[in-house]
């Protein structure tokens, strides 16, 4: 009997704007465990000229923050990966990165669970449809390894989070900019 297969034509619909994926080392020792598949990473979403990160707090607003493309104050920047497009405009990411301001509070950052790497899978996913390479947060999805292996501060790590008196005030969202970080952030 004859089988016969027939593909169908489907278009995806792609977009025309890239979106990149940033990652950045957190340690030295990623130098040699990169080449095995292992490493502790940052990671950030670049779009329209700006990268979007995910960091940690002990405030109740947002954790993402907006910097320079591949220049995240603290960390040492390995590569840029293209996962794919948005139709998106510039400010239409901002709306999107303002609603998902909600879903990331900085006091809910958790390195095994709720990280800068699952954050950047979820806006990648969001604008794109694909998902950022396994091997970014693979030590995160084997967190019983990663308490022997991180070192104890990077449980630790928090993004300072500069907020001018005015903004505390009146209670408005208001992007700021630390002077001595370049780290924006959403209020």
């Amino acid at each position: 009997m004859l089988c016969r297969i027939v593909m169908l034509n489907r278009k995806k619909k792609t977009g025309t704007v890239p979106v990149y994926l940033n990652v950045y080392d957190l340690t030295t020792i990623n130098g040699y465990a990169y080449w095995v598949g292992l490493g502790v990473y940052h990671s950030g979403v670049q779009v329209h000229g700006v990268e979007y990160g995910f960091g940690a707090h002990d405030h109740e607003t947002t954790g993402i923050f907006e910097v320079e493309p591949k220049q995240c104050p603290g960390f040492m920047f390995r590569k840029s990966i293209l996962i794919g497009r948005t139709d998106l405009g510039p400010k239409e990411v901002r709306v999107f990165m303002e609603k998902l301001a909600q879903e990331y509070p900085g006091n809910t950052y958790n390195l095994i669970t709720k990280n800068c790497n699952h954050f950047c899978d979820d806006v990648c996913f969001k604008l794109t449809g694909k998902s950022i390479p396994q091997w970014v947060n693979r030590l995160a999805r084997l967190g019983f390894l990663c308490n022997c292996v991180l070192p104890a501060e990077l449980n630790q790590t928090k993004i300072r989070q500069v907020r001018s008196e005015e903004s505390v005030r009146e209670g408005v969202k208001k992007k700021l900019r630390s002077r001595s970080t370049g780290v924006h952030f959403f209020f």
